[in-house]
């Protein structure tokens, strides 16, 4: 079974930085797209960012040039390095593997809080 479980969540000043982790288990890694979400109160979830199996990326226009994703396939982790944070990164941030037999996989998510 699929299990993701996200850390490295805080609260940290605007123009500060954290690194977010997934910890990934019950599957062998490597060839999934992972994926980091956010979801910020009262707004839907939105892709922050996508990795792909290959190391082709994908960012969100809102985050492009301050947030980072990358993966370590032997430890099965990814994270996402986000710089320069702002209030309005604040959000619960999820990762996301998939799809796997036609599924994706969710962490119960990490919660970031960037004061002004």
């Amino acid at each position: 079974q699929v299990q993701l479980l996200e850390s490295g969540g805080g609260l940290v000043q605007a123009g500060g930085s954290l690194r977010l982790s997934c910890a990934a288990s019950g599957v062998i890694f490597g060839v999934d797209i992972m994926r980091w979400y956010r979801q910020a109160p009262g707004k839907e979830r939105e892709l922050v960012a996508r990795l792909t199996g290959r190391g082709m990326t994908l960012y969100a226009d809102s985050v492009k040039g301050r947030f980072t994703i990358s993966r370590d396939d032997v430890e099965k982790m990814v994270y996402l390095q986000m710089n320069s944070l702002k209030p309005e990164d604040t959000a619960v941030y999820y990762c996301n593997l998939g799809p796997r037999n036609g599924m994706y996989y969710w962490g119960k998510g990490t919660l970031v809080t960037v004061s002004s």
